[in-house]
């Protein structure tokens, strides 16, 4: 693999935080370390606004460029953290700390899912973030705020968040998709995936790969197993391979991340 110039900067999405034990990665960060990349995590909440969760980003990139020197990272953000850190590039101005932003299922243009959803009375809405907002709080979150987080999810409030937050001229923006097979390609999102798919078509379990188009998308990425590949898989859940068939696509969720960074690397980032 040939060596990146920048450190990486990994951003997790939501319903989840930055443990060393069980870390949100998996095998990733191991694999990418092994090759020489330097690694970094975004430690933000799990379910804050995007606006809060931009704060204590934008302090971890000046923290991560003080500690190693370097005078740019390259981010890697799945799912909600890609709006993360996009807003935080934006209403911080860290375009010139920012090298690259790869964002895998990130939902950039909201979901019509969603939309659907929250026509569901408010006070309903409102209660499962309480109750979200009250776990979270309970497992490290300072400022939960899932209510607001529910509402970024919708395509009218996500064509908001992009004109409001708009891309640093210099830095490089791509993005993946991923599909499943099928609905019951994932025991973990059967549920929503059926919901989503019955909506808006073939999904990742939660995201459709419309929603996740953004700056140079890089297609859909696609498995040798007949699961597919999940909004879960993406992030390696499971710790072990998609499959043990080789061919054209992908078997193992780390030799996409390397794929991804090998090529990061080639363009001088």
């Amino acid at each position: 693999m040939t060596m990146l110039k920048y450190p990486i900067f990994m951003v997790h999405g939501m319903g989840f935080r930055d443990h060393k034990i069980l870390n949100y990665w998996g095998r990733i960060p191991a694999v990418l370390e092994e090759n020489g990349c330097r690694i970094f995590y975004g430690n933000q909440d799990s379910t804050a606004s995007a606006e809060d969760n931009a704060e204590m980003l934008a302090g971890r990139v000046n923290e991560i460029l003080k500690e190693t020197g370097s005078p740019k990272i390259n981010v890697i953000a799945h799912s909600k953290g890609g709006l993360d850190i996009r807003c935080a590039i934006s209403k911080y101005n860290l375009g010139d700390k920012v090298a690259s932003v790869t964002t895998i299922s990130t939902p950039h243009h909201g979901s019509v899912t969603v939309d659907k959803l929250l026509k569901l009375p408010d006070v309903l809405v409102r209660l499962v973030a309480i109750c979200t907002d009250i776990a979270f709080r309970i497992l490290g979150d300072k400022k939960p705020d899932a209510y607001s987080v529910f509402k970024l999810f919708t395509t009218k409030e996500a064509e908001i968040f992009n004109e409001k937050y708009p891309d640093a001229k210099n830095v490089y923006y791509q993005s993946y998709a991923f599909v499943m097979s099928s609905p019951f390609s994932d025991i973990f999102l059967w549920f929503p995936s059926l919901v989503v798919w019955l909506i808006e078509g073939t999904n990742d379990g939660l995201l459709t790969p419309n929603s996740v188009k953004w700056g140079n998308f890089k297609g859909i990425i696609r498995s040798n197993s007949r699961r597919g590949i999940s909004h879960c898989d993406e992030v390696d859940m499971r710790r072990c391979r998609l499959t043990r068939k080789k061919g054209k696509n992908v078997s193992d969720i780390t030799d996409f991340y390397a794929g991804v960074v090998s090529e990061l690397a080639e363009m001088g980032y």
